[in-house]
């Protein structure tokens, strides 16, 4: 089921923020707490799940598509560095190219459903290991230890979706990698689409 994301004034954005702030709040408790990366995920997952059933709190600013490409918008970096949280915006029939993390990472959808295909690089090329269709308020892990390569795209061909997703690092700064079908990596850097910083 898609659900609408609520369009906010710039008048009350500070108060519609408060489920955001909260899960900041609770997720940098959680990594101040924690060390267990097993245990971060199965706790930071269920913070994640309560931001997902807020309802209107992600700013118009940082749920723009862009017609060519998906976008990637940052609602927080810890300052630390050891976490971040970033929107990401998929027009109809937008996708990654094959790509991975190097860090954990928690991917909640917001609105809409997205395709997550994971793969694994074996005899020299890349190999499809399967796709998952993740609806509203689904949650997938990350984990760089248990293989991280997939490819993400939106399930839909006439409507946007809108994910929400935390890393363990801030992520618009991590040197990662993108495959091509023969396993070859390239190295990038996704870098933040424009958007201006959030009043906490």
């Amino acid at each position: 089921m898609t659900r609408p994301v609520e369009r906010l004034r710039d008048g009350d954005l500070h108060d519609r923020l408060s489920p955001l702030r909260r899960f900041i709040s609770d997720f940098t408790e959680l990594v101040d707490g924690v060390s267990d990366k097993e245990a971060l995920l199965d706790h930071g997952g269920r913070l994640l799940g309560e931001l997902l059933a807020a309802e209107g709190w992600l700013p118009e600013s940082h749920a723009r598509p862009d017609p060519d490409r998906y976008r990637q918008y940052l609602l927080y970096a810890d300052p630390a560095g050891r976490f971040s949280v970033v929107s990401f915006v998929w027009g109809p029939g937008q996708a990654t190219p094959v790509h991975d993390h190097t860090v954990w990472g928690l991917v909640g959808v917001l609105s809409g459903a997205e395709i997550s295909e994971r793969f694994a690089i074996a005899d020299g090329e890349l190999r499809s290991l399967g796709k998952e269709r993740l609806g509203t308020g689904a949650i997938d892990r990350l984990d760089p230890a248990a293989g991280d390569i997939h490819r993400v795209s939106n399930a839909y061909d006439d409507a946007v979706s809108i994910s929400i997703h935390v890393y363990g690092a801030d992520i618009g700064t991590v040197e990662r990698s993108i495959y091509d079908m023969k396993g070859q990596a390239r190295p990038f850097v996704s870098a933040y689409a424009p958007a201006p910083d959030l009043p906490f």
